[in-house]
C-alpha cells in the first residue's frame, strides 16, 4: 500500500471538511440523515400499527437483567453503562468513558400503551419526542411538555433535563413523568413513583443513569387540539422586554406556551400560544413546518422588522418542532445557504442532517475553532434576574438570537431532587426560572469560550441558577456540588447494592473528564 496516498488523502478528506463543510454536509450527510431517518420513521409506524412493543418489552428488560447478572458473576469489576453509541447524544462531546466500561445494550425504542383512562402514554427510554408527537397527535393526546427537536429522547430528557415553552406551566420534563422502571446495578427491576420508592423517583432526574438503566417511563399526556393560536408581540428595549416576558410566564392560566427570541440587547419577540380547534379572523393559518417554509427563527424575525404585533395559527406538530429544521439557529454554520428560498424548495425537506453525522466529521481544525469560538450553552436562571442575565450575555458574549424559554421548578413534598425553586431571603419560594439559550459564535472582540464559559458558570451559581449538563462544563467537583444537591443522592447510592461499584457520580459522566471531542474520542479509538 502507498501511505503517501493513504496520507494525502485524508488531507484532502480533511481540507474538504473542514474549508466545505456546508457543501459536504448537503452532498453527503443530508442524503445519508434522510435515509436513516425514513427507515426509523418506517420501523416505529410498524411497531406502533401492530403493537409488537409491549410483546416484547418484558423480553428486553430481562435481556438487560441477565446482563447485569453476568456482571456479577464476572466479578463485578467494570464500571457499567449503556452500549449506546456516545455519538447519538445531542451533546457536542462524546462520551470518554464508554471505552472502558462494561457496556449494557439498553435497546428500548419504543412506545408501549397510551392509556387514556390514566391520562398517560408509557414508553421506553429511547423513544423520541418526534415519534411520540406523531403518534399520540394521531389519536388526540399531547404530552403536556414536548421539548422542539425529533430526535430527543425520553431517557435523555429525563437523566438529563428537558425544557420547552409549556414548562411555565407544568414544569420541567421530569415533571411530568408519572413513574419509571428502574433495573439497579443489582439486577432488580423496580417502579418508582411518588408513592412507590420515592427517593428514587425524584433522584433520577439529572442522574445521568448513575443510579440504574430506565426501562421505561409513565409520561402525563393531555388532550390535544389542531393548532397553536401564536401572539407574535415586538419589543425594542430591555425593559419591556423583561417585562413582557415575566408578565407572560406568571400566567401560566392566560397562555399555554411562552417563548421569547432575542436578536439584540434591547430587541426581541416574544411569543403567546394557546391551543385552538379552529382558524380565527384575528389571525393567519401558517404550516411553518412544511420543507420550503423559512426557519422560524428568521420568520419571526420579520415581526421586529415590520414594527408590528401579529397572530398566527400554526398545525400542532409544527409549533411543536419549528426549530428542528435549523436546530435553533446553528444551522446557519453548518449550511450557510440552508435558509435560501432555492435551497429550501429543493432540499429543505432533508434537513437537519443528524447530529452524529456532524460530530464524526468535526475535524481537528474544526475542533479547535469550535472550543475557542463557538457556544452550546443553556443556563437556568431565576427569572428574577432576567434583566442581569441578558445583560451579562450581551457584555461578555454578544451572540444573537438568545432562546428563553420559562420554567417552572416545583418542590415535592420530601424536598428531594438535584435542582429546587428558588427560596428567597424572607422564606418565600419562587418557582419560575428561564432557560436562556445561547447557541452559535459570539461577536464579542477576542473571544474565547475557554475563558468566558468558567466566567459564566461563576455568573449563574451566583445567582442561584443550574447549567445544563448536555453541554461543555468547566465547573470542579466542589462546585458541581455547590450548583446541583447532592445530599440525598449520596445516600441514595450508598443504600442501592452495587450502585458505587457499577456507576460513576454525575460529575465523572459530564465533566471533561468523562467527556471528550469528537476527534479526540476518534484518536482515543485508534
Amino acid at each position: 500500500m502507498d501511505w503517501n496516498i493513504v496520507t494525502k488523502t485524508g488531507h484532502l478528506f480533511e481540507h474538504i471538511l473542514t474549508h466545505y463543510r456546508g457543501l459536504f454536509a448537503t452532498v453527503v450527510l443530508l442524503p445519508v440523515s434522510a435515509l436513516y431517518s425514513a427507515y426509523t420513521s418506517v420501523r416505529n409506524l410498524l411497531v406502533f400499527h401492530f403493537r409488537s412493543a409491549p410483546v416484547k418489552h418484558e423480553l428486553r428488560v430481562q435481556k438487560v437483567i441477565r446482563q447485569i447478572e453476568d456482571w456479577k458473576k464476572d466479578g463485578a469489576q467494570e464500571k457499567l453503562c449503556t452500549a449506546r453509541s456516545g455519538w447519538k447524544t445531542m451533546s457536542e462531546l462524546v462520551p470518554k468513558y464508554k471505552l472502558s466500561h462494561r457496556k449494557i445494550d439498553v435497546g428500548l425504542y419504543d412506545i408501549l400503551e397510551i392509556s387514556e383512562q390514566r391520562g398517560t402514554v408509557k414508553v421506553e427510554p429511547l423513544a423520541t419526542m418526534g415519534q411520540i408527537s406523531r403518534d399520540l397527535i394521531a389519536k388526540g393526546w399531547t404530552l403536556a411538555v414536548v421539548p422542539e427537536l425529533d430526535d430527543l429522547t425520553v431517557g435523555g430528557l429525563i437523566m438529563g433535563f428537558g425544557i420547552e415553552s409549556s414548562s411555565h406551566k407544568y414544569g420541567l420534563f421530569q415533571f411530568i413523568c408519572a413513574s419509571f422502571d428502574l433495573v439497579t446495578a443489582d439486577g432488580q427491576l423496580m417502579t418508582c413513583s411518588p408513592s412507590e420508592n420515592a427517593d428514587l423517583f425524584y433522584l433520577i432526574p439529572w442522574s445521568h443513569g448513575t443510579l440504574g438503566f430506565l426501562v421505561a417511563a409513565e409520561l402525563k399526556i393531555i388532550p390535544a387540539k389542531k393548532y397553536v393560536r401564536v401572539h407574535y408581540q415586538p419589543v425594542y428595549n430591555l425593559d419591556d422586554m423583561v417585562e413582557a416576558f415575566e408578565e407572560a410566564s406568571r400566567k401560566p392560566k392566560a397562555n399555554d406556551f411562552v417563548e421569547g427570541l432575542v436578536y439584540s440587547q434591547d430587541r426581541a419577540a416574544i411569543m403567546r400560544g394557546n391551543f385552538s380547534n379552529g382558524i380565527e379572523s384575528d389571525g393567519t393559518f401558517n404550516a411553518i413546518g412544511r420543507w420550503y417554509k423559512p426557519w422560524f427563527y428568521k420568520h419571526v424575525e420579520t415581526y421586529l422588522k415590520n414594527r408590528k404585533a401579529g397572530v398566527e395559527y400554526i398545525p400542532l406538530r409544527d409549533y411543536y418542532h419549528r426549530h428542528t429544521r435549523s436546530y435553533f439557529w446553528t444551522m446557519e454554520e453548518i449550511i450557510p445557504f440552508g435558509n435560501h428560498p432555492v435551497f429550501r424548495s429543493l432540499l429543505g425537506w432533508a434537513l437537519p442532517p443528524r447530529i452524529e453525522l456532524l460530530k464524526y466529521t468535526e475535524t481537528e481544525t474544526t475542533r479547535r475553532l469550535r472550543e475557542k469560538f463557538h457556544v452550546v450553552q443553556d443556563m437556568l436562571m431565576p427569572i428574577r434576574y432576567l434583566k442581569q442575565s441578558i445583560g451579562y450575555f450581551h457584555k461578555h458574549f454578544n451572540l444573537y438570537p438568545l432562546w428563553l424559554s420559562p420554567m417552572a421548578i416545583f418542590d415535592n413534598d420530601r424536598h428531594l431532587g438535584f435542582v429546587h425553586p428558588l427560596r428567597k431571603v424572607d422564606g418565600r419560594v419562587d418557582e419560575m426560572y428561564v432557560d436562556i439559550g445561547a447557541y452559535g459564535t459570539p461577536l464579542k472582540a477576542n473571544f474565547d469560550n475557554n475563558s468566558a464559559l468558567p466566567l459564566l458558570e461563576k455568573f449563574v451559581m451566583d445567582h442561584q441558577g443550574y447549567q445544563a449538563l448536555y453541554a461543555k462544563t468547566t465547573l470542579s467537583r466542589e462546585d458541581f456540588r455547590i450548583m446541583f444537591d447532592h445530599s440525598d443522592y449520596d445516600n441514595v447510592r450508598a443504600r442501592l447494592a452495587f450502585c458505587t461499584q457499577a456507576f460513576d457520580e454525575v460529575y465523572d459522566k459530564v465533566s471533561s473528564k468523562g467527556r471528550v471531542s469528537p476527534v479526540e474520542m476518534r484518536k482515543l479509538v485508534k
